[in-house]
């Protein structure tokens, strides 16, 4: 018993001496780090070349100064972070300017203008008092309106009709600012009806001069389909370089012969392209150097029952690789006038250095971000045109004829005029709510339906034509008079023209550039220099922090272990 007692008390005391054997070196461990810690803070505050910080780890140093300089230290680190945020800021929500380019642009660098020219006449009245027939039939469509709803036209032919639905599409009468009625009758192309009424190219185009030579226009104009119906463009790329292959206007025109194009609008024209390409260029300004034109029309052709009191012809400017939308911009030519139009180019290139910004960052997309349905080509009015087909598509379940859309797209009848006339309002109406929801202005979700997201960013590289106008009159039967011209009214009765000149008003112009404002290098250099003046903080400062508190720490507590052993 007495040997079992002493081996137990002797047992027990072995293990209370290597608890306290492992406590002791445990509390030496933590003596070790911590002293570790301390030798190194005052080893860097001694070295850092950091501003007040050596002031921090002095022994000798009064506890007042300390709290001194521990407060100027925490006030610089919050203005450096203050001013540093404010660095952040700038660099993220504007890194793009555009500027002016340091050098002129001469004008064969671009393209002439494309030139879309529409006239009010739709139809050639094929005998006198045509027009009244169709006035009265527009009389008895809006008593059908109001009465039964139901039009039955009598002593019509079925060509007739057709020709008349498609005017209903085209010509500015207060029928389509209501619901058309239904009217009877089998599905046709609109395209085609239009294309038969479409008054001759050598009428109403009587002269032209381009490059010196007359009478050649014919070989640059092709036939466009518009909001306006039938128009006719000079220097545009043809469809099959605009549309893709599945649209109804690649389709229509890929029998058609195109001269191939040589430019585009990021790359330019061809290294090899020559003075005469395409599209057409000029090498000077000035109205001998642009295209001259005499637009004809006749009186008693002019379907006021259609296009209203005001007549002539409607001219668009706009980049070749454009579809022209002459309803929302266009320059009138009144008959009897001489129009001259001096071109201004307004060109927005872009350096290499924003295409690594994100699209909503610098604000625009290059021609490969954006990729459209029905265009190959990326542009903010192509963009929105197809937007706004998309948007009536979804409302009134087609699309109006003119609107680019794919062969199974069914296209708008008569009795949805009025769908689509005012699908491009609430199209933009949407567009508004869903931009103010998005900004946080509106603490109300747009409404629900057909929801518009367009995203029409401008394109990077940009072409725009601006204009400035001028006229004068054109009294053609007193200048006939004057000369003794009497066989050219025999000729052409009821005459009535005007002409048009469109040239570059300077042979050189200054294009705009977009390129980096603020980027990656210029806010490291400002961070830099913030941190410079308020604590003489640069890079060799952190790989100092770094290597006390790693690799000189860790010799330190190698130190103070073998010491403590």
């Amino acid at each position: 018993m007495l040997g079992r007692r002493q081996s137990y008390e002797m047992e027990t005391d072995m293990e209370s001496n290597n608890k306290m054997c492992i406590d002791l070196t445990a509390k030496k461990s933590q003596n070790s780090i911590a002293k570790g810690l301390t030798l190194t803070y005052r080893d860097y505050c001694q070295h850092t070349s950091i501003h007040g910080v050596q002031y921090l780890g002095e022994k000798e140093r009064p506890i007042k100064e300390r709290v001194f300089w521990l407060v100027v230290f925490v006030v610089s680190i919050y203005c450096c972070a203050r001013l540093i945020n404010s660095a952040y800021t700038k660099w993220d929500a504007t890194p793009v300017i555009v500027s002016f380019a340091e050098r002129s642009t001469p004008v064969w660098n671009i393209p002439f203008p494309a030139v879309t020219i529409c006239s009010e006449t739709k139809r050639v009245l094929k005998k006198s008092g045509d027009h009244n027939s169709y006035a009265n039939l527009y009389n008895q469509f809006t008593a059908a309106m109001h009465a039964t709803r139901i039009f039955k036209p009598e002593n019509i032919t079925a060509k007739e009709m057709e020709e008349f639905r498609t005017l209903l599409h085209v010509c500015n009468t207060k029928i389509l600012q209501q619901d058309t009625p239904l009217i009877p009758g089998e599905e046709f192309d609109y395209f085609e009806v239009l294309d038969r009424m479409l008054p001759p190219f050598e009428r109403y185009f009587f002269y032209c001069r381009w490059l010196s030579r007359y009478n050649e226009c014919d070989k640059y104009f092709h036939k466009t389909l518009t909001e306006e119906g039938i128009c006719y463009t000079f220097n545009g790329l043809p469809p099959t370089e605009i549309y893709r292959e599945n649209t109804y206007q690649y389709h229509r025109s890929a029998a058609e012969n195109f001269t191939q194009s040589s430019w585009s609008l990021e790359t330019g024209y061809d290294a090899s392209s020559d003075v005469e390409t395409f599209p057409a260029r000029v090498l000077s300004a000035g109205a001998r150097s642009g295209i001259f034109m005499a637009l004809q029309s006749f009186k008693q052709e002019v379907d006021y029952a259609c296009r209203g009191p005001v007549q002539g012809f409607k001219v668009l400017l706009h980049a070749p690789d454009d579809v022209p939308q002459v309803s929302k911009q266009f320059v009138r030519i009144p008959m009897g006038r001489e129009v001259l139009i001096a071109v201004k180019p307004n060109m927005i290139t872009t350096s290499t250095g924003i295409a690594e910004y994100h699209p909503q960052r610098r604000q625009c997309f290059l021609s490969h971000e954006r990729l459209l349905r029905f265009f190959k080509i990326y542009s903010e009015s192509n963009c929105q045109l197809e937007c706004l087909a998309n948007f009536t598509l979804s409302k009134c379940g087609c699309v109006k004829f003119s609107m680019p859309r794919s062969l199974e797209m069914p296209v708008c009848g008569e009795e949805k005029i009025h769908c689509y006339e005012r699908a491009e309002r609430d199209q933009l109406v949407h567009e508004f709510q869903r931009v103010r929801f998005l900004n946080g202005g509106d603490t109300e979700e747009p409404q629900s339906g057909a929801q518009s997201a367009c995203n029409c960013l401008p394109a990077c590289t940009s072409l725009v034509y601006n204009t400035e106008i001028s006229q004068a009159n054109f009294d053609l039967e007193e200048m006939l008079a004057a000369e003794g011209d009497t066989e050219f009214m025999r000729e052409y009765p009821g005459s009535q023209m005007s002409r048009l000149s469109i040239y570059f008003k300077q042979s050189q112009f200054i294009t705009s550039k977009r390129s980096e404002l603020y980027g990656i290098t210029d806010f490291l250099a400002n961070c830099g220099g913030i941190f410079g003046l308020f604590m003489g903080f640069s890079i060799l400062s952190l790989v100092e922090l770094l290597y006390h508190f790693t690799l000189r720490f860790g010799a330190n507590l190698k130190h103070l272990f073998k010491v403590n052993l």
